[in-house]
């Protein structure tokens, strides 16, 4: 089998995020063949079985998920298979479909670096536009301790000032969500403020019910006019 441009592209998509389910792989498969939206179920499935016939992804369908997950093999990527029963999961699934979600919108998804010292911070992943704007994206499906939010809130003040973050947006389940923008109230400055965005877009178990284009509507950018509700909000330093 010749593999396509898009073949590799999502492989090595996979190889970022580690492991996805299928309402994922319909977005990363849209977004990566250009189209701009989901392909169909069918088509991700058949993606999904024709890559695994020359070993390059497996699956698997946990009895606690609704359906199957779905990552790139050490034949493909030089790394060995996820634990599917560890308590991360949940949270890799739901970045995977959070990541998928912006390569659709015609971002490329890119590792966060690695933190240098105990009072810095990783983002769960880091999403570039097309005119490169920068976005630290976070999934949140537990609330951290108040003391670690003062930590990961300093940093992401830090690089909003110093190192060209556009935004940090959180995406969480809705009770995380009104801890987060709590937190983010009290110690991110107030010019900063808009730039942080928190979407309650999952439920409980890391499924997301929320509107799709939530994170990109409304959401002011550094130095941006946008249009919410009827009402034009002016960007941090607009």
């Amino acid at each position: 089998m010749q593999l396509t441009e898009r073949d590799e592209a999502m492989v090595e998509w996979l190889s970022v995020v580690r492991l996805a389910d299928m309402e994922a792989l319909r977005w990363a498969l849209g977004g990566l063949s250009g189209a701009g939206v989901p392909v169909s179920l069918r088509k991700a499935q058949q993606w999904t079985a024709r890559l695994a016939e020359v070993g390059l992804v497996d699956r698997a369908r946990p009895t606690f998920r609704d359906g199957s997950i779905v990552w790139a093999t050490h034949q493909a990527i030089g790394k060995s298979a996820p634990n599917l029963f560890r308590q991360t999961t949940r949270h890799e699934v739901a970045v995977a479909s959070v990541a998928a979600r912006y390569l659709c919108r015609g971002y490329s998804w890119e590792r966060d670096r690695k933190p240098g010292t105990r009072h810095d911070h990783q983002a769960d992943g880091v999403a570039v536009s097309v005119e490169g704007r920068r976005e630290l994206v976070e999934v949140e499906l537990t609330p951290k301790t108040n003391d670690r939010y003062r930590v990961i809130f300093e940093n992401h003040a830090w690089r909003l000032a110093r190192e060209g973050i556009d935004r940090v947006v959180y995406f969480c389940d809705s009770a995380t969500a009104r801890i987060v923008a709590r937190e983010a109230d009290v110690r991110v400055f107030r010019d900063d403020r808009p730039r942080v965005v928190v979407l309650p877009v999952f439920d409980k178990r890391g499924k997301w019910i929320g509107t799709e284009h939530a994170a990109w509507a409304g959401a002011p950018l550094q130095g941006d006019l946008v249009q919410l509700d009827g009402i034009t909000l002016e960007g941090a330093n607009g």
